[in-house]
C-alpha cells in the first residue's frame, strides 16, 4: 500500500453528487415486482408478469451504466507516477469489467425470501426480502443493489434450495433470454414444498441451446452437488472425478470464480492459475472467466508452464524413454545430479581480517554444510545459507584474537579472497537447470552415478543422448522439460499461485504433478476422469495423483449426473466402462433425445461420402459439429467436405470461424460439440484398453446427437443399431 499512500481519486463527471447518472431518479421500487402469480409460468405472452421483469432488467441495464460512467469519470490525484499508473490500470481494468453486453442477460435468477421461519440467521434477515442474481454485482446511485453476484452467501440458497429444505425461500423464479431479450420464466414455489422435477425446462433449454465458438459459462444451471464443490474453502483442495457430461471443467473454473469473489484480498496478490492439456482446450475455456468478470486469472497449457527460455523442443522420445523420464524415480535422479556438484575442499579457508588470518578446515566446513542440508532448502537459499554460515563462523575465530571485528570486515575479507571464494564455491557452487540436466542426458558416467539403484541400466541407457555433447544443439523432447523444471524447483521455487485448477488431470505424470505442486500456495482444485486416462504414465488412483501432486490433505467428489450428454449416447458409452474402468460407477443421465444416437455401416470406399453427407444435414440446424476420424483419414474426408463446399478446420486453427472441425479422438478430450460425427469407430473397438478409452471419450463428445459412420459394425455388446 505504501506506493498507494498520497493517492486521491478526483470525480469529473458533469453534474457528480446528482442522484442518478443522467440526473434521473434510478431508484427501483419494490412494489412492482409485487402480485406474482404462483407455479411454473413459461408463457412468454405473459401480461404485466413479464413486462414488470423486461422493465426490471432495464432497470438495471442503466445502473450498470451508471456504475460504469461513474469509474470512466475517475482519475488518479497525487502520489508519484508509479503510483498513479497503477491506479489508472486498476480503473481502467474495473471501466472493462462494467462494460455491459447486450446479449448476455444482467441476471438470470431470482429468489424471493418468505415471511415465514427461516433456515438460518442469515436468511432470518432477508424475509420477505427479493433478490435478483447475476454474473456481477449492480447497484443504483443509492448504493441499493439491483442485482446480487451469484457468488454472494445470499445466492446460496437459489442453488441449493428444495421443497424439503426451501432455507428459507419462498419462491425460486428462472428466467429464459433470447439474445439478452427476457422472454419468459418458471417458478419453484419452494415454501409450498413445490419442486420441478428433474430438470428444469429453463435449465436443459440453456445446455441444449446449439453453440459456436468457445465454451459458455454454466452459471445459470449450476446444480446443488456441483456448488458444494464451487463453494468449498480456500484452504480445501478437492478432486473431482466426473464422467462425460457432469460439468466437471466448469465447476472447476466456477470455484475459480468463487474463491476471487470471497477472499479477494488473498487471491488478488497471490493469484489463480488455470491448467489445460493443449491450446485448443485453453481457448476453448478460456472466455468462461472473463464472463464471470475475472480477467486476472492465468490460464494456459501445461507446456507453458514447463517452458524454458531459449530451450527449444526438437527431439521426440521412444516410448521406453517417455515412461522413464515422467516417473517419479526421476526426481531422485535429478536431485542427486543437483548435488553430488557439492564437494568437500581438500585446503582449509584461510581468510586476512585486518591483522591476523582465520583458518576453516575442511572438517568443520563439511559439518556447516551438513547443517544446512538438514534444513531441506532450495539449492539457492542452501547455497546463501552456507556462505552465511561460514562467515558467522569465521566472525566467531576472528572475535577471539581481535577486539572491534564486525560482520562486515569478515564479508569484506571473503570478498577479497579469491582463495577463499574458490574454496567456497568448491564447497557449494552456482549450478545452473539447464547444465544439470544436459549433463546427464548427454554423459552416460554422469548418469551412471546419479541413477545408481534408481534407474536400471537399460533404463539409464534409453535416457542418454547418443553424440550430442554441445547444448547449442540439445535434442530436447517434450517429457525432458518436466526434468529441467525438476530442477529448476530444486534450485529456485517458481512463482506460486494461491489457487490452482488443473482440468484432465487423469493424463499427468507423476513430474508433471510434481511441477504442478511447485505452483501452488494455498490449495487446488484437480479435475478429471479416470476412464478417459490415455497416457501409459497416468495415475491408477487419485490418492496416488494427490500424492505426487504433494496435497496432505485433499477430498475426492465424485460427480455423476451427465447434463451434456444425451441419455442413449451415454447408455453407449457406459457399457465400455467394465473393460476400461470396472471401479468407476457409471455417470448418469439426466436427459435425452429421440434422434441422439443413429449409426451407418457403409463400405470403406463409401466412408468419406457418407461423413460428408451428415455433416452438410447437421449444418442444417445451428450449432456446432465434431468430425472425429482416425488419424490416417483426416485428408480423404477432409477433401470429401471440400467438395461439398463445407467449410472446416483442425482443432489448432485458432482463427477459423467454422462451424465444423476435424479432429482425433486424441485432440477432442476435455471438448464438446452440438452434433459429434464419428468416423469407423469399429476401429477403436477392436483395440487393447487406451483405444477403448478414446472411443469412450469420441462418442461423449456429443451435446445433442452423435452419428456413427462405420465400415464394419460395432461389437453387439456396446447394443448400436443401424
Amino acid at each position: 500500500m505504501g506506493a498507494l499512500q498520497g493517492l486521491e481519486i478526483e470525480d469529473q463527471r458533469p453534474g457528480a453528487g446528482c442522484v442518478g447518472a443522467h440526473g434521473h431518479d434510478d431508484t427501483w421500487h419494490p412494489g412492482a415486482v409485487g402480485g406474482i402469480p404462483a407455479g411454473p409460468v413459461r408463457d412468454p405472452a405473459l401480461g404485466d408478469e413479464l413486462g414488470t421483469e423486461q422493465a426490471y432488467l432495464a432497470h438495471a441495464r442503466r445502473s450498470l451504466e451508471a456504475m460504469r460512467l461513474g469509474v470512466a469519470g475517475l482519475r488518479a490525484q497525487g502520489g508519484d507516477k508509479l503510483a498513479r499508473e497503477i491506479l489508472e490500470a486498476n480503473l481502467a481494468a474495473r471501466l472493462t469489467a462494467l462494460q455491459d453486453d447486450p446479449d448476455v442477460p444482467l441476471f438470470f435468477g431470482r429468489i424471493d425470501f418468505g415471511e415465514g421461519a427461516a433456515s438460518s440467521a442469515s436468511t432470518l434477515a432477508h424475509r420477505g426480502e427479493v433478490f435478483h442474481l447475476g454474473r456481477r454485482h449492480v447497484q443504483d446511485s443509492h448504493g441499493d443493489p439491483v442485482v446480487v453476484d451469484w457468488r454472494a452467501d445470499i445466492a446460496r440458497p437459489f442453488y441449493r434450495a428444495s421443497g424439503r429444505d426451501p432455507m428459507g425461500v419462498y419462491r425460486r423464479r428462472r428466467f429464459g433470454f433470447q439474445r439478452g431479450e427476457l422472454t419468459g420464466f418458471e417458478d419453484e414455489l419452494l415454501g409450498l414444498g413445490e419442486e420441478l422435477e428433474g430438470l428444469s425446462p429453463l435449465v436443459a433449454a440453456e445446455i441444449e441451446r446449439p453453440r459456436t465458438g468457445p465454451m459458455r459459462d454454466i452459471v445459470a444451471s449450476i446444480q446443488p452437488e456441483q456448488d458444494e464443490i464451487v463453494r468449498a474453502g480456500i484452504d480445501r483442495s478437492v478432486c473431482v472425478q466426473g464422467g462425460p457430461g457432469t460439468g466437471k471443467t466448469a465447476v472447476g473454473l466456477h470455484r475459480a470464480a468463487y474463491l476471487l469473489y470471497a477472499h479477494a484480498g488473498q487471491l488478488r496478490r497471490s493469484g489463480v492459475l488455470v491448467i489445460g492439456p493443449n491450446d485448443a482446450f485453453i481457448r476453448y475455456i478460456g472466455d468462461v472467466l472473463p464472463a464471470l468478470g475475472e480477467v486476472s486469472v492465468d490460464q494456459m497449457p501445461l507446456s507453458e508452464l514447463l517452458a524454458r527460455p531459449r530451450i527449444q523442443v526438437r527431439g521426440t522420445d521412444g516410448d521406453a524413454a517417455a515412461e522413464v523420464k515422467h516417473s517419479a524415480r526421476m526426481a531422485s535422479v535429478i536431485r542427486r545430479a543437483c548435488y553430488r556438484r557439492l564437494a568437500t575442499p581438500e585446503e582449509p579457508m584461510a581468510v586476512r581480517v585486518g591483522v591476523t588470518t582465520v583458518r576453516l578446515q575442511p572438517p568443520e566446513m563439511e559439518k556447516i554444510r551438513q547443517r544446512v542440508l538438514l534444513r531441506n532448502l532450495p539449492y539457492d537459499a542452501g547455497r546463501t545459507a552456507f556462505r552465511n554460515l561460514l562467515v558467522d563462523r569465521l566472525l566467531q575465530i576472528t572475535e577471539q584474537r581481535v577486539h572491534n571485528v564486525t560482520r562486515g570486515d569478515v564479508v569484506a575479507a571473503l570478498r577479497e579472497s579469491k582463495a577463499a571464494h574458490d574454496i567456497a564455491t568448491v564447497a557449494w557452487p552456482k549450478i545452473d537447470p539447464v547444465d544439470v540436466v544436459f549433463g546427464l542426458l548427454s554423459d552416460p558416467d554422469a548418469m551412471a552415478a546419479a541413477a545408481d539403484g534408481v534407474l536400471s541400466e537399460p533404463e539409464q541407457a534409453t535416457l542418454v543422448w547418443s553424440g550430442h555433447r554441445v547444448r547449442a544443439k540439445a535434442p530436447w523432447s517434450p517429457a525432458d522439460l518436466v526434468l529441467l523444471d525438476e530442477a529448476a524447483g530444486l534450485i529456485d521455487r517458481p512463482r506460486g499461485y494461491g489457487h490452482v485448477v488443473v482440468d484432465e488431470a487423469q493424463d499427468l505424470s507423476p513430474m508433471q504433478l510434481r511441477a504442478v505442486g511447485r505452483r501452488y500456495q494455498r490449495s487446488v482444485t484437480l479435475l478429471g476422469d479416470l476412464a478417459q486416462a490415455t497416457t501409459s504414465w497416468s495415475s491408477s488412483t487419485w490418492d496416488e495423483a494427490l500424492s505426487n501432486l504433494g496435497v496432505g490433505t485433499a477430498s475426492v467428489e465424485t460427480l455423476r449426473k451427465a447434463f451434456r450428454v444425451p441419455g442413449s449416447v451415454l447408455a453407449v458409452a457406459n457399457r465400455l466402462l467394465p473393460d476400461i474402468a470396472p471401479d468407476l460407477p457409471p455417470a448418469l443421465a439426466v436427459r435425452d433425445a429421440p434422434d441422439a444416437l443413429s449409426s451407418v455401416v457403409v463400405t470403406p470406399e463409401a466412408v468419406p461420402a457418407e461423413v460428408a453427407a451428415r455433416v452438410g444435414g447437421a449444418l442444417e440446424r445451428p450449432g456446432s459439429v465434431g468430425v472425429i476420424v482416425p488419424a490416417d483419414r483426416t485428408g480423404v474426408v477432409g477433401a470429401a467436405l471440400d467438395a461439398r463446399g463445407i467449410a472446416w478446420a483442425g482443432v489448432d486453427d485458432a482463427a477459423s470461424a467454422a462451424r465444423v472441425t476435424v479432429l482425433s479422438a486424441e485432440q477432442a478430450k476435455g471438448l464438446e460439440f452440438d452434433v459429434v460425427v464419428l468416423v469407423e469407430p469399429e476401429r477403436l473397438a477392436a483395440g487393447e484398453v487406451r483405444d477403448l478409452r478414446l472411443l469412450y471419450i469420441a462418442i461423449t463428445r456429443a451435446v445433442l446427437r452423435l452419428v456413427l459412420v462405420q465400415s464394419a459394425p460395432l461389437p453387439a455388446s456396446l447394443g448400436v443399431g443401424t
